[in-house]
């Protein structure tokens, strides 16, 4: 029997926080991951910048990185070609390795 994936197991979750002094990836509480944009969360510029900004961190192209669900929150599920998500999850947390904790 096959089991179903959930939205879990296909995309990466993260926490945007716009209007950021400094942009990029880092730890946050609960082994969560947060990205930093310049942007405001007006007519989709935080979450292109959000896309933008993964693919960085992942060395993938701008066009690999897309926002699935959440568009209008700062919780976003993340869609990543050419990697399985466990994997760009684990590039992520080792990106995100040497930023602050949120409090």
């Amino acid at each position: 029997m096959r089991r179903k994936a959930s939205g879990a197991d296909r995309f990466i979750s993260v926490r945007v926080r716009p209007r950021s002094t400094r942009a990029g990836v880092e730890r946050g509480s609960e082994s969560g991951i947060i990205v930093r944009v310049h942007a405001p969360p007006a007519e989709g510029a935080a979450n292109r910048e959000c896309e933008a900004t993964i693919a960085k961190a992942l060395d993938l192209p701008r066009s690999a990185v897309r926002v699935v669900r959440g568009h209008r929150s700062t919780s976003k599920q993340i869609a990543v070609s050419g990697l399985s998500p466990a994997e760009a999850r684990g590039r992520l947390e080792e990106a995100a390795g040497g930023g602050h904790r949120e409090r």
